[in-house]
């Protein structure tokens, strides 16, 4: 496989799984975004989620300027900080691609960036080479994306309760 080396890569740092998906198979949706502005307490708070990602209408056309994509998961361990290492492994992902000769690469991670202990929304961010979009924020159904890969991905019911995390990293 072309990108079998990366896979390797994201399996070394950490990842429980790295798939190489078809662009078309990453499904977006409207109703996604919702659950950002209606579910989550953050909504508007970070530059990494809604208002400030594209709506699935963008993100939709950005995956078709792609062919393929690198879905990578990590399940989630007490106490370890997951969304964060995730976050980072899909951002140096992301990089080891460009640097490779995949000038397109882009990755889209999980959750909000906690990189600063408060966002300054009215700003632009001060770690742009680090901070990127959740695939949620950018209408992206990770559900049945990760589903549709036979991963494993179940509702949370409380903060304790183990999960599952995604990123994406569009390659081309």
């Amino acid at each position: 496989m072309e990108f079998g080396k990366y896979v390797d890569i994201a399996r070394k740092k950490g990842a429980d799984h790295a798939v190489i998906v078809d662009t078309y198979l990453v499904r977006a949706a409207p109703w996604v975004r919702l659950k950002c502005e209606f579910g989550c307490e953050g909504y508007g708070l970070r530059r990494s989620c809604p208002p400030y990602t594209p709506d699935y209408e963008r993100t939709r056309s950005i995956l078709d300027s792609y062919k393929h994509a690198m879905l990578v998961h990590r399940h989630w361990i007490k106490g370890y900080e997951l969304v964060n290492t995730l976050n980072d492994l899909i951002v140096d992902l992301e990089a080891t691609l460009f640097l490779d000769g995949y000038y397109k690469a882009f990755g889209m991670g999980c959750g909000p960036c906690t990189r600063c202990k408060k966002c300054d929304t009215s700003k632009n961010c001060i770690h742009p080479e680090r901070m990127r979009p959740s695939m949620e924020s950018c209408g992206i159904d990770v559900f049945q994306t990760a589903r549709a890969q036979r991963l494993p991905i179940e509702a949370v019911r409380d903060h304790a309760q183990q999960r599952d995390v995604y990123g994406l990293v569009l390659i081309e």
